[in-house]
């Protein structure tokens, strides 16, 4: 059985370049994404093969330039490509000349002479892979920035909610934690806004971004009061190594107020979904046994990350010719 043809219909948006952020899917964000989806349909559809591959970007190369540790994103990113059939260039910090000095611009300049395509990039700082693509010829796919956005996080997000749910218009979304430290938060409430979702955050005022102004959300800081009318509780990870101050009394307390025990987990309303982008610290912002409840769709969101990164790179470097049969 061939796979269906994931060519753009007519009149869907051109090809893009880069994807740095959620707004880089085009003027029409929501019809951006239902492109990324309609595409992810196809490739789940091919992971589910006995041998997961097809030849769409055979003869390019992708590259992962991670200056962050991952295990989700990276891995994701690497099997997509194989996917497709394209090579791969993985970049260790540990292991390369930026240990010796090497400026991110040469590093960059460097690995693009070696003929890639794609630079899949992940670093620290807010506005890298900005830069990188300033420099760079090869499309540049944002892999998390800072505290900036994680534009692939997002889509993963929305494809595995309306695997559930069908569709994010009218849902009520409740992001609750750290969401001043996570890129995570910023994609998601772009992307889930877009697509007709009420989005709530939920932590207390200090973990909140200092200024929300243009942030189409509400914010509360009593997560049991905002439970009962929830469709989706996405939770962040709380993310220390980020942190310059101390923001919390303790996690405990944390916990106590803002995490996801069994007891809240079971006021969520019937078909209410449990999310988390991983790493999950188990204990504090959810508790252990609710990270495996059927309700959370935790390890979904890792699998399709797999279907979704594939459905960018095509967008990004693909013919648009049909893929599905010689060598599927």
């Amino acid at each position: 059985m061939s796979a269906p043809d994931p060519t753009p219909p007519a009149g869907h948006p051109t090809r893009r370049r880069d994807l740095l952020g959620i707004a880089d899917l085009g003027p029409d964000v929501a019809g951006g994404i239902d492109e990324v989806m309609e595409l992810t349909d196809s490739f789940v559809e091919v992971s589910r093969r006995p041998i997961p591959k097809v030849p769409a970007l055979r003869g390019k190369t992708v590259a992962s330039l991670f200056f962050e540790d991952s295990t989700r994103t990276r891995l994701s990113f690497e099997t997509a490509a194989k996917r497709l059939s394209a090579d791969t260039m993985t970049f260790s910090v540990s292991t390369s000349s930026v240990k010796k000095g090497e400026s991110l611009r040469d590093t960059v300049e460097t690995i693009e002479a070696m003929g890639v395509d794609a630079i899949v990039v992940r670093h620290g700082s807010s506005g890298v892979p900005r830069q990188v693509a300033r420099w760079a010829d090869a499309a540049v796919i944002n892999a998390g920035d800072g505290w900036h956005e994680h534009p692939t996080q997002a889509l993963l997000d929305c494809y595995t909610i309306r695997q559930h749910r069908d569709s994010l218009a009218g849902a009520h979304v409740a992001i609750v934690g750290d969401v001043k430290h996570s890129r995570v938060a910023r994609s998601n409430v772009a992307a889930f806004t877009a697509l007709g979702a009420r989005v709530t955050l939920v932590a207390p005022p200090t973990l909140l971004p200092p200024n929300l102004d243009g942030w189409p959300v509400e914010v509360s800081h009593d997560l049991d009061a905002v439970l009962g009318e929830t469709d989706v509780c996405y939770l962040l990870r709380m993310q220390r190594e980020r942190m310059t101050e101390a923001l919390i009394p303790t996690l405990r307390e944390y916990t106590a107020t803002y995490g996801l025990t069994s007891r809240r987990a079971d006021r969520l309303a019937k078909g209410a979904l449990i999310m988390h982008p991983g790493p999950m610290n188990r204990g504090v912002e959810i508790a252990a046994e609710v990270a495996d409840r059927p309700d959370a769709v935790i390890v979904d969101q890792v699998r399709n990350g797999v279907a979704v990164r594939m459905a960018v790179l095509f967008l990004l470097l693909g013919s648009g010719t049909e893929w599905g049969g010689d060598g599927a």
